[in-house]
């Protein structure tokens, strides 16, 4: 679909660099729609943005669901998939209800404890055995999340909680993914994502629904399709570059948070912030290249995701 805006120049480029530029475009679709929720927030309920945004994702993505359908409702994993949707539900919903009501950089930089929540979950489910030095970086990375945080100071908000939350449902939903692409299809997943996800916060949704003035409507309008978009470029990303270089630049986000924070919400992270957001980073990055290193798929990429989110 993208093939056609990109020059042919492009393909010249070493392949990290084609996927380095790509993922740049992903990140800083990703940090505008984060910006477009918490813009959205300030008058609408978290569960409404849900219901747009899942709305606006299953009209996108309704040709390939329906495409084979009732029989890509078909699943070997039924249970699975249960478990897949209430853990989106948790991710999406105590993560977007941390960055409507925190500074974008803290919340950002608590979202990438997913990463530990990866590794953790993978040695459970997955069965993946973990060495001393990768137990290490989950600690480091934790240290930085209570950084950020700082629990017991005038700087804690129980909202950090609801992104740490959020974390966790992420990262756990990335390793539940990777079992089901083992047997079910790309589709199949996608259409109880898009359908499962859309019926559960249609009530809520409703119930708390206010309707938005015309700049609220281009505001959750545009963070669906942007979040598809940046989903793509993410994909393609990938597809071009090597997973743990790729895995590696995905923190720029944090850049764009801090932008966005900063030009919309006159907000400036502090020094813990970036100081705990930076151990947070070099853990997780330590952690990707130790998996590279030993030949493990990264679970939380595109390739050990089945290529799907």
């Amino acid at each position: 679909m993208f093939n056609f805006f990109i020059p042919k120049q492009f393909y010249n480029l070493p392949s990290n660099v084609q996927g380095g530029i790509l993922l740049m475009f992903a990140a800083a679709g990703f940090g505008t729609m984060i910006a477009l929720i918490k813009l959205a927030g300030e008058n609408l309920h978290v569960a409404q943005i849900l219901l747009v945004r899942q709305a606006i994702m299953a009209v996108i993505l309704a040709p390939m669901i329906f495409r084979d359908f009732p029989g890509s409702l078909k699943t070997n994993y039924f249970g699975l998939q249960m478990l897949r949707i209430v853990l989106a539900l948790v991710a999406m919903g105590f993560g977007f209800t941390a960055v409507v009501n925190m500074p974008l950089a803290d919340a950002t930089a608590i979202g990438f404890a997913k990463s530990f929540f990866v590794t953790i979950c993978a040695i459970f489910v997955l069965n993946e055995v973990i060495g001393i030095r990768r137990w290490a970086a989950v600690i480091i990375g934790f240290i930085g999340v209570m950084i950020v945080l700082r629990p017991g100071t005038d700087s804690f908000t129980i909202y950090g909680v609801y992104a740490l939350i959020g974390a966790a449902g992420a990262g756990t939903v990335m390793v539940v993914i990777r079992l089901l692409t083992k047997t079910e299809s790309a589709t199949t997943i996608m259409t109880y994502q898009a359908l499962g996800v859309g019926l559960a916060v249609a009530i809520p949704g409703i119930w708390f629904w206010q309707w938005p003035t015309t700049f609220e409507w281009y505001l959750l309008i545009g963070m669906g399709m942007i979040s598809y978009v940046a989903q793509m470029f993410n994909i393609l990303a990938y597809k071009y570059g090597e997973a743990s270089v790729m895995a590696s630049l995905d923190y720029v986000r944090l850049i764009y948070s801090v932008i966005f924070g900063y030009f919309l919400f006159n907000h400036s992270p502090d020094f813990w912030t970036l100081f705990g957001a930076a151990v947070i980073i070099g853990a997780s990055i330590y952690t990707i290249h130790r998996e590279a290193q030993n030949k493990q798929v990264l679970v939380r990429t595109p390739e050990g995701r089945g290529k799907i989110g």
